[in-house]
């Protein structure tokens, strides 16, 4: 029963540092959410620049995964290129080293559990205020608090060796198989970051592992390994659901990593050398001492916990320097082994498809990409429409209703995908600007919906229009074209808008007029229209389609201007 308690302890220890790891990660990412976006639309195509990026970001949010996930979503929306996407997954690698020194210099030097309990209290105060920086600050810091008191836990947990030396035995029984011990480890390493989707918490497990003498250096070296293969895991989820140059992405990272762990186990011998080298010629113990048969068991024990975190980190930063110059090649490798599709679905969701982004702020700029994307799919239908306007040949025009129909059908579906994304995101802890945001484009994605509604009852006009044998003079053909042309002038406009967003967009004089001109075009073309039926210059059932289109066009001009007006009311 006190084993299967233990077993529990432990599990429950490691959940807790989890679950703080968690926290303080997804607070310190609402933190400087925005900064990281601009952070990562300001990369170049230069290699160094990208894995400086991926350092600081993952060090800022203390969280290799978010940052790899983050760039799988980037790169499924078009945001990065693949090759800056290895930059920043590089540098991802060597941030995550971060979390290992301060646990290794914090969890085991001093007794962080003794500030635990009023970090938590001073946390709770700041998670209580109104303002949305403070109350994530005092969530980090609850996150941070919690940490440590599941590293606290964790070495609390674990069986003493002298009072369970069967515990010990287990683990001997496959440490003392030279090379394949080591192969059997670095699986291990895999395996356990696989199944706990955090190499930072099996880092922790293999520091509070091999500080306790559980397992030596090598082995705990070899565990490690095997973490950095692990991690690689949840990209690839990610990416799952993304498109080619995603899947890409997450296999790159995969790539990057296999190929270190392989030169590194291959160099073992002498790359454990050269960590136990620097240990001890900072002054401290050798690290392949056992420590049963240290002089000094707890200097053993932090020499032991300093390799590991040097040996985590001496991988990664020598990986990146080496694969940094093969950027281009492993581009060509993923590029070959994930092949482009024959023919991918030209009309689908193309920037939401991998999912939520670390935080909402950053997943709300991944559904403006995907509106701007839907709008630049309403145009599309209304350049069909023109195509249809004139056309003789009824098998033609036949063929371009489906097409007038099939987009409607696509606006509807978009429409609805978009805002079960902006749903899911209204279920995250928001701030009040982020929830002005979404229902800005709740608004939004409604106007371009009755803009494909709109398109359809044009198409649908044109062929009542036909059915009923009644044609247009060149003069009416003429108008009509002419009412495109400035509603066309309203889609650019509307998009430009979208793309500057809320931050950058000042006024919206530009839609405004725009719609000046819509309206002040149907009023001429109304009065005109008056005047020739008056005249009998055309019959009244020609005018009634004529007067139809003209007016379901400028009923187009009203979604336009909604659009702009949806997103300057977010500054309000």
């Amino acid at each position: 029963m006190s084993t299967v308690l233990q077993i529990l302890n432990l599990a429950g220890s490691l959940g807790l540092f989890l679950y703080g790891m968690t926290l303080m990660s997804e607070s310190l990412q609402k933190i400087a959410g925005d900064r990281l976006r601009r952070i990562l639309s300001s990369i170049t195509s230069n290699p160094l620049k990208g894995v400086l990026t991926g350092v600081a970001i993952t060090s800022i949010i203390q969280s290799s995964s978010a940052t790899t996930v983050m760039v799988v979503s980037f790169v499924n929306a078009g945001l990065l290129t693949l090759a800056q996407a290895i930059g920043v997954i590089m540098g991802a690698n060597i941030g995550t080293t971060v979390t290992a020194w301060i646990v290794s210099l914090l969890g085991f030097k001093a007794d962080i559990a003794i500030l635990a309990i009023p970090l938590i209290a001073v946390g709770f105060i700041m998670f209580m205020s109104k303002r949305q920086k403070r109350k994530n600050t005092g969530e980090m810091l609850i996150g941070f608090a919690l940490l440590f008191l599941g590293l606290t836990f964790l070495k609390d947990s674990v069986p003493d060796l002298s009072s369970s030396p069967e515990t010990l035995q287990f683990l001997q029984n496959f440490t003392g198989h030279g090379f394949w011990s080591v192969l059997i480890f670095v699986g291990v390493g895999t395996l356990l970051t696989m199944v706990l989707q955090s190499s930072s918490a099996t880092v922790a497990l293999t520091l509070v592992m091999v500080n306790y003498g559980w397992i030596p250096f090598e082995i705990a070296a070899a565990m490690v390994l095997g973490e950095n293969i692990g991690t690689t895991i949840t990209a690839n989820i990610a990416a799952a659901v993304g498109n080619v140059s995603a899947k890409r992405a997450a296999l790159a990272h995969t790539f990057f990593n296999l190929i270190g762990v392989i030169w590194a186990v291959a160099l073992f011998g002498p790359f454990l050398r050269l960590v136990g080298t620097i240990i001890t010629g900072l002054g401290g113990a050798d690290p392949f001492i056992p420590i049963a048969q240290a002089a000094d068991p707890v200097a053993s024990g932090n020499a032991m916990i300093y390799a590991v975190s040097m040996l985590h980190t001496l991988f990664n930063v020598i990986n990146t320097s080496l694969l940094i110059w093969f950027i281009p090649v492993l581009v060509k490798i993923v590029t070959f082994v994930i092949k482009s599709p024959k023919e991918e679905e030209k009309y689908r969701l193309k920037f939401i498809q991998a999912g939520l982004l670390s935080t909402a702020e950053l997943s709300l700029d991944q559904a403006k990409q995907e509106i701007i994307h839907f709008g630049n799919i309403i145009t599309r239908q209304y350049g069909i429409i023109r195509n249809a306007l004139d056309v003789k040949d009824n098998d033609e025009f036949d063929t371009l209703f489906k097409k007038i129909s099939y987009y409607e059908e696509v606006s509807d579906r978009i429409e609805f995908e978009i805002a079960e994304y902006l749903n899911k995101i209204g279920d995250e802890g928001i701030s009040a600007e982020s929830g002005n945001r979404i229902q800005s484009m709740y608004k939004i994605i409604g106007e371009m919906e009755s803009m494909g509604d709109s398109g359809y009852n044009l198409g649908r006009i044109l062929q009542r229009k036909r059915n009923n044998n009644v044609f247009f003079d060149e003069r009416m053909t003429h108008n009509v074209l002419g009412m495109m042309d400035l509603v066309d002038k309203g889609y650019e406009i509307m998009l430009f808008n979208l793309q500057a967003g809320y931050t950058k967009l000042n006024n919206i004089d530009n839609a405004l007029d725009a719609e000046k001109d819509i309206n002040k075009y149907r009023d001429m073309i109304r009065e005109g229209n008056l005047l020739s039926l008056g005249k009998n210059e055309y019959d009244y059932l020609s005018g009634v389609y004529y007067m139809d289109l003209i007016a379901e066009l400028e009923r187009v001009g009203d979604f336009i201007i909604n659009v702009s007006e949806s997103i300057m009311e977010i500054k309000s």
